[in-house]
């Protein structure tokens, strides 16, 4: 069998599920309990986020995934939003995102990610993070003890920054290993004046990658629903099993949609934000959550 064939089928993917249109949120469980990272959101069921206009699908198949934009509240008080979490469970494979806007603003902060049982023994791998107006990306794996960064020996695209190597988290110290995408299509308002673009991430036995498409740059195999990773170029994180054993650390994931605001993260950064008042005031505010909305058009899950 000669190279060219062997690499073809090497790199053929099956698609496994995709979460598109009408059926969507039939797909996901809504997450209603108390903010595990401290927010000031109120979690909704689905019938409650529907009723609320916070989650639905559009005739065109988009699903909309929203803070409440409406209410003023006293500062203090939790507003009402949607972290949803799939039914299935993966044990690797390769994962395309395909968004046209994600949340931002003060206080805002959102996240696609997935998560294992009993964190952080069964990883925690962040696709999309980022806080307030931020306009860049980050890329995080959280995992228990025994698994480092090692970015001496991967190859990454010219916009990517090495914010930490340790990834062993715990919940007084959840930094992570983590990725800074530069490239300012990767987050926020830059993502969605473009009108959004493709979120890749391949979990296999070689490592976890991860790769961002602008919405013009968007590869054609991946809209031809071919998918092959080999062809995309450099990712824009890569983190290595050679210095992290991921079948040992990676198990169980579901996958995650979230939108909360302040908590751990907002809350800390709010003052270099650039945001007025406080993180608490920002909340009461509802003027700051009009671009606080996902608009996803499909994930599709390939084996």
């Amino acid at each position: 069998m000669n190279d060219s064939i062997t690499k073809r089928s090497m790199n053929k993917f099956t698609l496994s599920d995709m979460y598109q249109g009408a059926d969507f949120l039939n797909e996901w469980d809504f997450f209603t309990g108390t903010d595990p990272t401290h927010g000031s959101v109120n979690y909704q069921s689905k019938q409650n986020a529907m009723a609320k206009g916070l989650a639905f699908v559009q005739d065109d198949g988009t699903t909309f995934l929203a803070v409440d934009d409406k209410t003023t509240l006293p500062v203090g008080a939790k507003r009402d939003s949607v972290r949803i979490t799939t039914k299935k469970k993966y044990y690797g494979g390769l994962f395309i995102a395909d968004f046209f806007a994600m949340p931002h603003g003060c206080s805002v902060w959102p996240a696609y990610w997935s998560v294992g049982p009993d964190w952080p023994h069964s990883g925690e791998i962040d696709i999309i993070e980022g806080v307030h107006n931020r306009e860049t990306n980050q890329y995080t794996l959280h995992t228990s003890s025994g698994c480092t960064l090692s970015s001496g020996s991967v190859r990454l695209t010219n916009d990517t920054q090495v914010l930490g190597k340790q990834c062993t988290s715990s919940v007084s110290s959840n930094a992570g290993c983590a990725f800074l995408d530069t490239d300012t299509r990767s987050y926020g308002k830059g993502f969605n004046l473009l009108a959004g673009g493709v979120f890749a991430h391949l979990w296999n036995n070689d490592g976890i990658k991860i790769w961002h498409f602008a919405r013009g740059e968007i590869p054609d195999d991946i809209n031809q629903k071919q998918p092959d990773p080999s062809t995309w170029g450099e990712p824009v994180a890569f983190w290595s099993s050679t210095t992290c054993n991921i079948d040992s650390h990676f198990h169980d994931h579901s996958l995650v949609i979230d939108t909360t605001l302040c908590g751990d993260f907002g809350t800390s950064t709010y003052p270099s934000s650039g945001c007025p008042g406080t993180c608490a005031q920002a909340v009461s505010d509802p003027n700051n959550f009009k671009f606080a909305k996902w608009k996803l058009n499909y994930i599709a899950v390939y084996n």
